[in-house]
């Protein structure tokens, strides 16, 4: 037993001799850009040998396997790579330099001027429609929450979004690509029209304060870009009920999934209110507003997806102010309006390419009525009445070369016809917008990409050709640090409401230089820009007056001799992990701009823009109270104003200022709570979400600027129409728990 022991114990240890002699050592370093890669995946391609690169690239192991063979380099951040390899008794050094695998995640992408609220892996900063919905005093609209961000001015009085030293017209506003060219209501004069559209109707944004892509055009100062949303998750309902407005509405999902249709409609009025709060401005007939809307969204067999959108919206109301004017107690003004909206869009994947396709009509109706009152007689009615129909038309063509390059080009079509009948200005305005357009998007690594595109306008009107180039570049500093600067060349018409005489105009035209500098890290972002826009070929006016009342002054465009510049830098902070259930941020803007355009008389620091604005907004949802509370502060440094004439000398119209000054500084305090009482309910049908919001808490008397006689001798105060205003409310949903996103997003 012992020598047959004796010979297994030789025999084992003779074999192992053996393949320890066989075993042949392979080792290497693994490097990128001649730097070493650790935790690369290093193994003998069918085989189970193999190792992983240490923090200094470095590998070694050992195998038995003979002849051809290749070795495997693999790692998520770069291409995979196979080397071929002799295997026969000795050992083995070999290298591999890797090369970067481009991803669309982890790339950089040029995000200069540009805050997105899409794709959210990729987004610098998310706005989504909760968001809007729970920043107090945002009121629930697009618009408004924007003021909270970098690069946008709280003017208050007229309705736009007022960029960087741009004017509310300098700003377009797209659904799903094509221009909404009444986004806003009717108002009148010193009132801001409100949003038209639902928020909710919006699944992302992407909001351009500057160097914007060449695919639109005729703005300007900046864009904002809507998506609507697609199908939805399942069939749902809705209502809404409060003191000012109430409304309804439906979201119906195919048994299938493949299309859905819904409907909502509306009805506001706010005389319960006036009985309630002491408004500064005196409606005779109290702001109401009928609203409807319509869409349907259906996928084809083959992939392709088509969206519609439809609204109509009327609305109407009364304002008495006290005359500026000898010899008038009061002056009225009545507001009838009425405004339609209709998209419908197309997008289809063919193999490589992408087409989307998409059309919109607009038409928008103002019938304003003016008159005075003395001794409570009211004088003859003068009526300016404007209408206005649009039509809009793009296509684009992308192709994709890989997973964050690509080239798109393709055209648009913008048509304007208005009519305007005021006393003796009367006139029929025209213009077709044709634009052709062409962008690629390169990604070089995924530490450098860049956005070069181009854009070409020939409008029928002015009888004028453009090009426009565009430009942006993008590089990762770090891990978290990018860095964005972008260029552009943008034109936009003059204002149609400018043009009520014989006049050689053409295009208005700027420059925008936009550097940014940003860390983005889980739950919190940093974003620091800083930006300038010089204007050329702006449009120069003098005034008219049709009536004997300031508010009935028109403007009546000369030609484009304006100019201006505007710069500045911006700060935006955003954190959602420090504070456990909080979700804040921070702004700050510094805006240097003056102007000589319009009816300034010589170059002057804007009234739409101040020189220095703080905005926080705070958010903090309770999940054991089902309670959220949401809080938003917003300072802006006075703006300045002025009393602008304009009288005749030898037959030339010579503008001058009489008087000027600049506005206390505004002050805005806003709290809101929202109460979710089914989060978490087991078996609940209905969703409802109970708000409470007070804008301007503290009640403090912002003023927006100052109306003037016609002679200058006397002013008012363009004030908000109510200084504090409180909402309740209460919205639910039937068949979708949407109280699910306000935990997620941190009510």
């Amino acid at each position: 037993m012992k020598t047959k022991g004796q010979k297994i114990l030789l025999l084992i240890t003779l074999l192992t001799f053996m393949m320890g002699y066989s075993q042949v050592k392979v080792s290497g370093r693994v490097t990128f850009k001649n730097k070493g890669i650790s935790e690369v995946n290093v193994t003998l391609k069918d085989t189970y040998d193999g190792t992983t690169t240490d923090a200094q690239g470095n590998f070694s192991f050992e195998t038995s396997e003979k002849g051809e063979r290749k070795i495997v380099f693999t790692h998520p951040k770069y291409e995979e790579t196979e080397k071929s390899v002799n295997i026969e008794n000795q050992d083995i050094t070999i290298s591999a330099d890797l090369k970067e695998q481009i991803n669309e995640i982890d790339a950089v992408v040029v995000s200069a001027g540009s805050i997105e609220a899409s794709d959210k892996k990729r987004a610098t900063a998310l706005l989504s429609p909760i968001d809007i919905y729970t920043t107090a005093g945002a009121d629930g609209q697009i618009t408004s929450a924007l003021t909270y961000l970098p690069g946008v001015q709280k003017v208050g009085g007229t309705e736009g979004l007022f960029i960087r030293g741009g004017t509310g017209t300098e700003s377009k506003i797209f659904m799903d690509g094509s221009l909404i060219n009444n986004y806003f209501s009717n108002s009148v004069p010193g009132i801001a029209g409100r949003d038209q559209f639902n928020t909710s109707l919006f699944k992302g944004n992407i909001f351009s304060s500057g160097g914007y892509s060449a695919l639109y055009g005729q703005a300007l100062s900046g864009v904002l870009m809507l998506e609507s949303v697609d199908l939805p998750d399942q069939t749902s309902y809705n209502i809404g009920v409060s003191p000012i407005f109430l409304n309804a509405g439906f979201q119906k999902l195919g048994e299938q999934k493949n299309y859905s249709y819904g409907a909502s409609a509306g009805y506001s009025l706010l005389s319960l209110m006036q009985n309630v709060f002491h408004f500064n401005t005196d409606f005779i007939d109290a702001p109401q507003g009928l609203n409807s809307d319509f869409n349907f969204r259906f996928k084809t067999k083959s992939g392709g997806f088509f969206k519609y959108y439809g609204m109509y919206n009327s609305n109407k109301m009364g304002v008495k102010t006290e005359s500026l004017e000898p010899g008038y107690d009061f002056e009225l003004v009545r507001l009838k309006g009425s405004s339609s909206y209709h998209n419908l869009s197309f997008r289809q994947k063919f193999g490589k390419y992408l087409l989307n396709v998409g059309g919109s009509y607009s038409y928008n109706r103002s019938d304003l009525n003016f008159s005075t009152e003395t001794n409570d007689i009211e004088s003859n009615r003068s009526r300016l009445l404007t209408d206005g129909n649009y039509i809009n038309f793009k296509a684009v063509l992308e192709r994709k070369i890989n997973r964050i390059s690509a080239v798109r080009g393709g055209f648009e079509l913008n048509n304007t016809d208005e009519k305007l009948n005021f006393g003796e200005v009367q006139k029929h305005y025209k213009d077709l917008i044709s634009a052709a357009f062409v962008e690629t998007d390169l990604g070089f690594s995924n530490a450098l990409s860049a956005k070069i595109g181009l854009r070409a306008e020939h409008s029928s009107y002015l009888g004028q050709n453009n090009i426009a180039p565009r430009f942006a570049i993008a590089y990762r500093l770090a891990e978290n640090w990018t860095t964005s600067l972008a260029y552009g060349l943008f034109y936009q018409n003059p204002e149609s409401k400018y043009i009520n005489g014989p006049a050689n105009l053409d295009f208005q035209k700027s420059q925008h230089y936009v550097l940014q500098i940003q860390r983005s890290s889980e739950g919190r972002s940093l974003r620091l820009e800083a930006f300038y826009k010089k204007y050329d070929q702006l449009v120069k006016t003098y005034n008219i007056l049709p009536g004997k009342q300031q508010s009935q002054q028109v403007q009546t465009a000369l030609n484009n001799d304006g100019y201006g510049f505007a710069k500045g830098l911006e700060l935006f902070w955003k954190d959602k992990k420090t504070f456990k259930d909080i979700d804040y941020w921070l702004t700050y803007s510094y805006l240097d701009s003056k102007r000589d355009f319009l009816n300034y008389p010589v170059s002057l620091k804007p009234e739409f823009a101040a020189e220095h604005t703080f905005s926080a907004v705070v958010k903090k949802f309770i999940p054991e109270w089902k309670f959220g509370a949401n809080l938003s502060y917003t300072y802006a440094k006075g703006r300045p104003y002025y009393d602008i004439a304009s009288e005749f000398n030898d037959g030339k119209a010579v503008n001058y200022t009489r008087h000027e000054g600049r506005l206390k500084d505004y002050n805005a305090l806003n709290l809101s709570f929202n109460y979710l009482p089914n989060i978490g309910k087991k078996g609940a049908k209905a969703f409802p979400i109970f708000v409470l919001s007070i804008t301007n808490i503290l009640g403090s008397k912002n003023v927006y600027g100052y109306n003037f006689s016609v002679d200058g001798s006397r002013s008012s105060a363009i004030v908000p129409p109510v200084n504090t205003f409180v909402f309740v409310g209460a919205f639910i949903s039937f068949g979708v728990d949407k109280t699910e996103d306000a935990i997620n997003n941190n009510l």
